[in-house]
């Protein structure tokens, strides 16, 4: 089984300071950095880019786990990754050539996300899982921070668990995480839960912690 890991949204952070959030999350335990890049067009929110993920880069050795809600995405690919991204995950809905997008991030070195929306249907992934590191459920539709988990996402957690198999390929979930949702998740097959204001809350390192702690022992228990 695939290690539980937390990756905490810093979309939800105190902006004024990202730097230092980013340390103290990841001294909070944090497995990732999720990072939430929207555009004003596939989304209606804009977050930040490039240039924000490229300086928050020396402040931490962790995964950083981009999450691109833009479209297009190929030309923006190469920037990300330069900026030192480690997976960088596309949205199924955001172009017409998803292949070429997953074969784009692979060239550049990093390894290759796809996001799908809660209202897109799971065969969407049956082409592309030879191509991709990383499968992105949202649980919540993309856009802000602070939605109610969508619960019909758990069964379709179990089904792309389901396609995955034993290919190595990370199962994570995005919208509406807390310790009270991550127990059915995990059940279904999540191992990487996205988590915003759930972590956040306190606004302290010893409050990412428990945070952070209470949402994994929830995850690990709905897992047994």
């Amino acid at each position: 089984m695939k290690p539980i890991r937390i990756a905490p949204s810093i979309l939800a952070s105190d902006f004024s300071k990202l730097g230092q959030e980013v340390r103290d999350v990841v001294a909070a335990g944090a497995d990732w950095i999720h990072l939430d890049v929207m555009d004003g067009h596939f989304v209606q929110n804009i977050s930040y880019g490039p240039d924000v993920i490229k300086a928050l880069r020396p402040h931490t050795d962790a995964v950083f786990d981009c999450h691109l809600m833009i479209s297009p995405t190929d030309a923006y690919l190469e920037a990300f990754a330069k900026a030192g991204c480690d997976y960088i995950t596309v949205h199924a809905e955001a172009g017409p050539h998803l292949h070429r997008s997953l074969q784009a991030i692979r060239a550049l070195g990093k390894k290759a996300g796809v996001a799908i929306n809660p209202a897109t249907h799971e065969s969407v992934l049956d082409y592309i899982l030879g191509d991709v590191d990383l499968v992105l459920l949202m649980s919540v539709n993309p856009g802000f921070g602070g939605q109610k988990y969508i619960h019909s996402v758990t069964e379709k957690a179990k089904r792309v668990h389901a396609m995955i198999g034993d290919r190595p390929i990370e199962l994570e979930i995005d919208g509406g995480i807390t310790p009270e949702t991550a127990p059915a998740a995990a059940a279904a097959g999540i191992n990487a839960f996205v988590a915003g204001s759930a972590v956040f809350k306190g606004g302290s390192v010893e409050s990412y912690r428990a945070n952070i702690s209470a949402i994994r022992a929830a995850a690990e228990k709905g897992r047994a």
